[in-house]
């Protein structure tokens, strides 16, 4: 048995960010991203670094868990209600991967609106002439709406730059006097029916489940794109195949799923309006760094018996262990 603290990773962190813990703890990985192997590793663990879903009863066999760290921002991943009930502290690193999420958005956007993977398909196939007819049929972003939901950090930095290329932003937020100057509140229906470009990057909740249904796609402008960095279930995943090979939506840009990985046979993978990517619009070389650098701060806080920085469940933690 070792007398250092042990910390687990349900995946790899930086290197050097794993090398830094690696001096103040003994660090072990998980050995794929199962359940069993998640719960093995976490088992004589004192912190764990999540970029894995966990399972849900992870926490009924680690009973030295003092604290989970997430690499990133989504809670999703980490069964909260469970953390509460065993007190064990729950924190993320916000901001970490925004510029990554809002950049990545922004590269969906041009890419689908001027049609750049069809041109360069066309030019090396059919040549010069065919493709640039073709790219004639693009769209410029210019003068076009663009419609957020969840604007929090990412929505807000995204807004920014929209309006710097002279889109109108639209915001479908719970708390609309937060928006930044500009900034029009919507609901749902106004934001679908007038946004060319429908961004989302709100959490993933009760409330947004599946928000982005059939009805909500059918009222859609004619031609608008979609971009999903929040996560897959806040779409109706046949609502929006359907109205992507019906022609309704211009593209959508899918960088979250409902299953993940996405099985080979998925029918997504027939459509040719969609650019798709396997939950990597915040994974940069900076972003992985920050958040890996973030996150062993944080569990080095933890480890000391510090509160960490982002404590995301502190007073149901308190409650826990009043209770305790």
């Amino acid at each position: 048995m070792t007398s250092r603290p042990i910390v687990a990773l349900t995946s790899a962190i930086h290197p050097d960010e794993h090398a830094r813990l690696a001096q103040s703890a003994e660090v072990r990985v998980a050995a794929n991203a199962s359940a069993d192997a998640l719960k093995a590793v976490a088992a004589h663990a004192d912190a764990l670094i999540v970029r894995n879903p966990l399972p849900a009863d992870i926490f009924e066999t680690a009973p030295q868990l003092k604290g989970v760290v997430r690499h990133g921002v989504g809670l999703d991943m980490i069964p909260m209600e469970q953390a509460n009930r065993h007190g064990i502290v729950v924190a993320n690193i916000p901001g970490a991967n925004t510029a990554s999420v809002v950049e990545y958005c922004v590269a969906a956007m041009l890419h689908l609106r001027r049609r750049l993977a069809g041109i360069d398909a066309m030019l090396r196939k059919e040549g010069w002439a065919p493709a640039r007819a073709y790219g004639e049929g693009g769209a410029e972003l210019a003068g076009s709406v663009c419609g957020i939901v969840g604007v929090g950090a990412i929505g807000k930095r995204l807004a920014a730059i929209a309006q710097a290329m002279d889109m109108q932003v639209l915001g479908l937020t719970r708390r609309p006097e937060t928006l930044p100057a500009g900034v029009r509140a919507a609901d749902k229906e106004t934001l679908m029916r007038e946004s060319d470009v429908i961004v989302l990057a709100c959490p993933l909740t009760e409330e947004t489940r599946g928000m982005i249904d059939a009805a909500a796609l059918r009222s859609a402008k004619p031609g608008a794109i979609l971009i999903n960095v929040a996560r897959g279930p806040v779409v109706d995943s046949a609502a929006l195949l359907a109205a992507l090979r019906e022609n309704r939506l211009g593209g959508a840009a899918l960088d979250v799923h409902d299953i993940q990985p996405l099985p080979a046979d998925a029918p997504v993978f027939a459509l040719p309006n969609v650019l798709l990517t396997p939950h990597l619009a915040g994974s940069t070389t900076a972003s992985m760094r920050r958040m890996s650098q973030g996150a062993v701060e944080e569990v080095l806080r933890i480890l000391r018996g510090e509160p960490p920085l982002n404590w995301v469940n502190r007073d149901a933690c308190a409650a826990a262990r009043r209770n305790a």
